[in-house]
């Protein structure tokens, strides 16, 4: 980690109420009754690919991230994988910052053979830091691990901004993966509560609702 990483992972902290407020204000973080892209219903709806249209807010992002990669070690991983398509918007300029190669992972359906899932950097035996926007049950970083391994690369953490709690870290945990996040769904709704944006009940209806999803996952999560 560079001296000017560092500083900006400082300088440019952000809380999870100032996020959350940030997130629901550019329409990035929603609330009502949706299908997300696995199919699944959720009372709320989380896209973080708007983030790199709000230069302040993707600065700080970045900076989140960082904060990140700190806690985990730099000297720990030799690249950074982002896994498309969120998390190739964090690992380009990410990789900048801290120096470190980059490559991203294909998600499988894309019309592409299993050896064409992975792009770039490609000393085996290297150790890989797995980037992505969030974690719902760990299958993108899962894939994305298991693409990466295949390859010959070493796996053992990945980090996300929101962990929506729906039993990501522990099924990850199962396959050797430690989760780094910087926040979790109940930490943005916790922030919005203090907004007066929402309700202490819808709260917690959100997060029974995260729980079904996570029993249904078969692995058990903390709750906060």
């Amino acid at each position: 980690m560079t001296k000017r990483t560092s500083e900006v992972a400082r300088s440019e902290r952000v809380s999870a109420k100032s996020l959350a407020e940030s997130l629901f204000g550019m329409g990035a973080l929603r609330l009502g009754d949706f299908v997300l892209p696995n199919g699944k219903r959720s009372p709320y709806d989380l896209d973080l690919r708007l983030v790199p249209s709000y230069p302040d807010l993707y600065t700080t992002v970045l900076a989140a991230y960082v904060e990140l990669v700190d806690g985990v070690g730099s000297d720990k991983f030799d690249c950074i994988a982002g896994v498309v398509t969120a998390g190739v918007t964090i690992s380009s300029p990410l990789a900048v910052m801290l120096k470190k190669p980059m490559m991203y992972v294909r998600k499988p359906g894309e019309g592409r053979d299993t050896d064409k899932f992975v792009e770039g950097f490609s000393r085996r035996g290297a150790r890989v830091l797995v980037i992505d926007d969030l974690v719902s049950t760990g299958a993108s970083v899962s894939a994305a691990a298991a693409a990466l391994r295949r390859k010959g690369f070493v796996v053992t953490d990945s980090v996300v901004l929101v962990d929506r709690l729906e039993g990501g870290r522990a099924n990850l945990a199962s396959e050797g993966i430690k989760l780094n996040s910087y926040c979790s769904i109940a930490d943005l709704l916790l922030g919005l509560e203090k907004s007066g944006i929402i309700d202490r009940s819808r709260i917690k209806a959100i997060l029974d609702s995260a729980d079904t999803l996570r029993k249904k996952s078969g692995r058990g999560a903390r709750r906060p």
